[in-house]
């Protein structure tokens, strides 16, 4: 716990086998529940996590990335988490960092805090492929421009959220896909949710999880779309529905974020373990 705040730790798995425990090891002691979700894994992904003691939800089909942080969410926020800390098993981004990321939330500084791997000036050193780099770098500039923001990078997969902040998103609504992550974080811009950073060193490594370059194209052009859709409904929020939550429903969200939200999503059909 950190300042009476329960910590949980979710991990979106798939095929994450070779690199959970490491993972796993490096988590702090402030951690009060690690929770994976494995997305039809064709590995020992399930059979690592249960011998390391955590808690398993399985989908019965590869649902996607997106999909699978839905269940992460719900099962934690069921589990009665007051800080949400996602990090990836595949031990790109350091665990080690998990108790100053949720410090940052459960003192109630930010609602939502991400790893960033371009703070520090570390993410070519760490092994990111140039290509993906470049496009970080384009497709952030592209978004603080258009959104007002001055986020160093939307793309993380390393992120600490309030209960609050996540009670508040309509996680529902989102993709299935990797973009999911992008859409959390625009719609976390619309509720005027406080954001903070932390830099993150990261490792790339033949066993590290990374989308290919059609997924990553796929992907880029996910982020073009949810950022004009962002655009236009804060311009004029009557007439467009983002992404595609509702206005109406992103201005209860931003209502239930300014109060106290405390009700949990609705947990999909998994089988947990």
């Amino acid at each position: 716990m950190i300042n009476e705040k329960r910590i949980t730790v979710v991990m979106p798995a798939y095929n994450a086998e070779k690199t959970l425990e490491a993972t796993v090891r490096e988590l702090p002691d402030t951690v009060d529940d690690l929770i994976l979700v494995d997305d039809f894994s064709a590995d020992g992904t399930v059979a690592v996590a249960r011998r390391l003691g955590l808690t398993v939800a399985i989908h019965d089909r590869n649902r996607g990335y997106g999909a699978n942080q839905k269940t992460c969410y719900a099962t934690a926020l069921a589990a009665g988490a007051d800080v949400v800390v996602m990090i990836h098993p595949d031990y790109q981004y350091s665990p080690l960092l998990v108790t100053a990321m949720a410090s940052m939330v459960a003192y109630d500084v930010y609602d939502l805090v991400l790893g960033s791997r371009i703070l520090g000036g570390q993410t070519r050193s760490g092994g990111m492929p140039f290509y993906k780099y470049l496009a970080n770098r384009l497709l952030t500039a592209f978004q603080n421009l258009l959104l007002g923001s001055k986020l160093s990078e939307f793309h993380t997969g390393f992120r600490a959220y309030s209960r609050e902040l996540l009670c508040a998103l309509p996680l529902a609504d989102n993709s299935d896909d990797f973009v999911f992550d992008n859409q959390v974080i625009v719609q976390a811009l619309l509720l005027k949710a406080r954001i903070g950073e932390i830099s993150c060193p990261t490792r790339y490594f033949p066993e590290a999880s990374s989308i290919n370059f059609r997924r990553s194209v796929t992907y880029g052009f996910g982020v073009v779309r949810t950022t004009f859709a962002y655009s236009l409904a804060r311009l004029w929020p009557a007439r467009w529905s983002p992404f595609p939550a509702t206005a109406a429903t992103l201005k209860s969200a931003h209502e239930r974020l300014a109060g106290s939200a405390s009700q949990p999503a609705p947990l999909p059909a998994v089988k947990s373990s």
